[in-house]
């Protein structure tokens, strides 16, 4: 037996019990890891609370590190003993000490990496990966707004932003998150509560961003497409403040012929070879030290719930991880 977070129900933080469960065997093209570091992330909560789509009963949790301990029949590249991360989708069972796992899902870890490092970057740079260099393609000198840009994933892509030469407006709630997200990579910080749109308008002499990274959701919408070019992209891809209500068509035509859209990690790196690719792009840039990932938080595993509430009382900066 090994101990594991489980949900009944969707609800608040309460909902998250922890319990003994048994794991098993690893069956074909699976293998069974024991964590050393697990990832906190805020789609768990979207997941805790019903938001998004899940069956019950079922377990939380798509990005940790730890050891491979038992392979199943036809894994190949992956052996006992190897250290491993991974961001995977369902079935949700991250927040736990051992679980079993598709090995398509692994990457295997260099000596340059430690553990706790592997299992706040997964899910984290891989989504900074593709917001950048796929949702919307950042060039040089591309002026870009992005939300929560002192969190897990706004650390990273302000700082992977910044190397590709592009200038990073990022939007905090904080004084304190400010002086972070201008450490890393941002050109300027905005608080939630100013003028956002006016001062990005001031900042680009009146043209816009070319791309806004929203993943606050509701609440911003509008005001990001507010804030974008001509022909400006609006990749919203959280929903910190609720999900976007639908709109109508029209209100791009109205603000300069703009683009959305509502991308998901999974449908960029759903093939072995894209999850290959950005995995190396990932690992190139930590191991190089282009982008540090900033651990500011740790709670014991059972302490699950805790750290959910400081996560969804924006009290947390950087990456959490839960230790087993």
């Amino acid at each position: 037996m090994t101990n594991a977070i489980r949900m009944d129900k969707f609800g608040g933080p309460e909902v998250l019990q922890y319990r003994e469960v048994e794991v098993g065997k690893p069956g074909p093209g699976q293998v069974r890891v024991a964590h050393t570091a697990i990832g906190l992330n805020m789609i768990d909560t979207y997941f805790r609370s019903g938001l998004y789509p899940l069956a019950l009963p079922s377990g939380l949790g798509s990005e940790a590190a730890g050891v491979v301990v038992a392979t199943g029949e036809g894994v190949s590249g992956i052996e006992t003993g190897q250290r491993v991360a991974y961001a995977s989708p369902a079935p949700l069972d991250g927040y736990a000490e051992e679980r079993l796992i598709d090995a398509r899902w692994l990457t295997v870890l260099p000596d340059q990496i430690d553990d706790e490092t592997g299992a706040a970057m997964m899910l984290k740079g891989l989504t900074s990966w593709y917001l950048l260099k796929h949702s919307y393609r950042v060039k040089a000198c591309d002026w870009i707004l992005l939300y929560a840009a002192a969190g897990g994933v706004g650390l990273i892509a302000a700082q992977w932003a910044n190397q590709l030469r592009a200038r990073v407006i990022g939007v905090v709630g904080t004084e304190k998150k400010r002086g972070i997200a201008l450490a890393h990579g941002c050109e300027h910080v905005l608080l939630a509560n100013d003028d956002i749109v006016g001062t990005v308008r001031e900042l680009t002499h009146g043209e816009g961003v070319a791309a806004v990274y929203d993943s606050v959701g509701r609440e911003t919408f509008y005001q990001s497409l507010d804030c974008l070019r001509r022909h400006g992209v609006m990749v919203s891809f959280g929903n910190a403040s609720g999900a976007v209500e639908p709109f109508a068509p029209l209100e791009l035509a109205k603000r300069g012929s703009l683009y959305v859209t509502r991308p998901t990690l999974w449908d960029f790196v759903g093939e072995r070879a894209d999850l290959e690719r950005g995995s190396a792009e990932l690992i190139e840039a930590v191991t190089s030290k282009l982008i540090r990932i900033e651990i500011r938080q740790r709670y014991p595993l059972a302490e699950a719930a805790a750290a959910q509430i400081d996560l969804e009382q924006r009290v947390t900066t950087g990456s959490t991880v839960l230790l087993p």
